[in-house]
Order: structure tokens, then C-alpha cells, then sequence
């Protein structure tokens, strides 16, 4: 009955502007009514998440400069605050990236990140581990990517894998977020260890994998931080390129936190960093190595919720589902 009574007075609401003969075009009209009948994240309804522990306050903060290098875009690059803060642009001219000094073998890697505002597509804000630059034709490589939005104004977080060598067909799921990513800072995190795989977003896990020997990253890998242009897939396909009239696009870091083994060291962190790259115990302790039911719970929440594709549901290119999805 209360169900019922909600859908009479949004009909009456529609009727009521439809009769009063605004200067609403078809398509937007359609879209009122489909954001007004489903109320879907798409359409600018927000949720509150389940509780979660916060697993980003058991690991310090790093220097971006003294963790991570230029690697493009070096006039885009905005290192502020003693090197803890960083906007990255891009414009007609570059995107901007950092990668990390060192290379890690299982660890925590977490970025605070404010996304740029206003029509953003084709635009995408990645904070992913990698080691194409050393193994270009088997690498490993774990993604957060965040794509800019349409006119719906909706950011899309991706998240992705290639382990050994599999690096033809990735294995990506699609989520709308819970908030407004450009409003102000959201954490996005990985956990990598020899258990599983997790991403998270503000602490609520989003998707796990567990270790596999068949499908699993294996190998060191360096953390990049970068904007940059994905006309050519990013939104919905690539049907929506960068429209640089809207540049420049900005995306602010900050509280940045990576602790893992580095393997093997190939830079030096000074000893004033307040951080122990190497502590066990953010790659094997008890809070990181398996999910409580409480972190379950809010994942499934996630998944059921915000999740709109999974290369797991996906026949078309996958005529044989891999196996981890069984």
C-alpha cells in the first residue's frame, strides 16, 4: 500500500509538470522518470554504506615525493603540502602520471583521491600495481580505474586483473559509487597478499579474489598513480570522448599509504619516513589476510547493489567461463 501510494504521487507529480507545458525535451523527460520510478545510484541517489573496520587507519601515511617519480607529464604534475598532497591534470596537451620507486611483493596501497568535477568523459584517474615495463609480453597488474561520466554525471569505478601472462582479455567489474567523487576525498585501496586480492573503496570491500594457482598475480610490481585520456573505451565504450572545452581536469591525492615488501629494493626510502615498508603485518596479519563476516556482509551490499557488469556474466567474451567464477 505505501509502495503504491509513492508511485500515485510521483504519476501526479509528472502528470503536473507535463501540463503545465515546461520546456523539458523528450530525452530528459524520460530520464526524470526513470531517475523518479527507480531511484538508481546512475541517477544522483546516494547510499549510506554498512559499517566497515577501517583498515586505512592501521597504515601510516608516505611522502608522494619520496615514495614515487615523474614518469609523464611533467608540467601537470602538482606536488603540494612537503610532498604529502598531489594534483594531477590533464589538458589538450598530457595527461600526468607517477610511479612508484620501488617494487612490492604483496602489501596494502591506498590513495585518498578527489575526482574532477563537471562533465568528464573519457577521462580516467588510475591507482593500479604493474610490472608491464619489465615483463611486456606476461605481466601482472592489478587496476583501480576510475571513469568520468556522460551528461548522467556518473563516475564508474572499474577494477581489473591480468596475472601470468594473461594479458588479452582482462578480468573487469564495473560498480556506480555510493557518493559523489568529486565533492571531496574517498579512499581507494588495494590488498594484495598471498591469501586474496581485495578492493576497496572508503574501506567497504567492493570485490575479492582469492588466490589461485591458475589465475593469480605473482610477480613484483610498481604502484602508478595517473590521469589520462580514454576516449577510445572509457565511457560506455568510447561512444563519449574528452571534450577539452571542459579541461582542465584535475585529481587531487592525498594521504597516500603503501606497505608492503618491497623485492626487490631498488631505491632507497629515506629513514625520516615514519613508515615500515617492509612490516609483515600489513601483508599477512590477522585484519588482512581474510575478510570478517562483518566486511562480507558490506561487500555483498556492494556487489548486489552498485555492481552493473561482471566479465564473470559476460558469454559473449567469455564462451567458457574462467574458472574462478565457478
Amino acid at each position: 500500500m505505501k509502495l503504491r501510494k509513492i508511485l500515485l504521487y510521483k504519476a501526479e507529480l509528472l502528470a503536473s509538470l507535463w501540463s503545465s507545458k515546461m520546456e523539458l525535451p523528450l530525452l530528459s523527460l524520460s530520464f526524470f522518470l526513470l531517475c523518479m520510478f527507480f531511484a538508481a545510484p546512475s541517477c544522483g541517489t546516494y547510499y549510506t554504506p554498512p559499517s566497515v573496520p577501517r583498515l586505512t587507519d592501521l597504515v601510516p601515511n608516505v611522502s608522494i615525493d619520496q615514495y614515487f617519480a615523474k614518469i609523464f607529464g611533467g608540467a601537470n604534475i602538482q606536488l603540494m603540502s612537503n610532498g604529502s598532497s598531489l594534483n594531477l591534470t590533464l589538458n589538450k596537451l598530457s595527461g600526468a602520471g607517477l610511479v612508484s620507486r620501488n617494487k612490492y611483493h604483496y602489501g596494502f596501497f591506498s590513495a585518498s583521491i578527489k575526482l574532477p568535477s563537471g562533465f568528464t568523459s573519457g577521462v580516467v584517474v588510475a591507482f593500479y600495481l604493474s610490472n608491464a615495463d619489465v615483463y611486456t609480453h606476461s605481466h601482472d597488474e592489478i587496476d583501480i580505474e576510475l571513469l568520468g561520466h556522460d551528461k548522467r554525471k556518473d563516475w564508474v569505478i572499474q577494477t581489473n586483473m591480468y596475472a601470468n601472462g594473461s594479458v588479452k582479455t582482462g578480468r573487469e567489474e564495473k560498480f556506480y559509487l555510493w557518493f559523489d567523487p568529486s565533492v571531496k576525498y574517498h579512499d581507494y585501496t588495494i590488498i594484495w597478499n598471498k591469501y586474496h586480492t581485495v578492493f576497496l573503496v572508503d574501506n567497504v570491500p567492493i570485490r575479492e579474489l582469492r588466490n589461485s594457482e591458475a589465475f593469480y598475480p605473482s610477480k613484483p610490481m610498481s604502484v602508478f598513480v595517473t590521469i589520462w585520456d580514454g576516449s577510445e573505451w572509457a565511457t560506455h565504450g568510447g561512444k563519449y570522448p574528452v571534450d577539452y572545452k571542459y579541461a582542465p581536469y584535475v585529481a587531487s591525492f592525498e594521504e597516500m599509504e603503501i606497505n608492503g615488501s618491497i623485492s626487490p629494493p631498488i631505491a632507497t626510502v629515506p629513514s625520516s619516513s615514519k613508515t615500515n615498508v617492509s612490516s609483515p603485518d600489513t601483508v599477512e596479519g590477522p585484519e588482512f589476510i581474510k575478510l570478517s563476516q562483518q566486511q562480507i556482509d558490506a561487500m555483498d551490499w556492494a556487489r548486489r547493489k552498485l555492481m552493473f557488469y561482471s566479465y564473470c556474466k559476460d558469454t559473449s567474451r567469455y564462451k567458457v567461463l574462467p574458472p574462478e567464477c565457478k
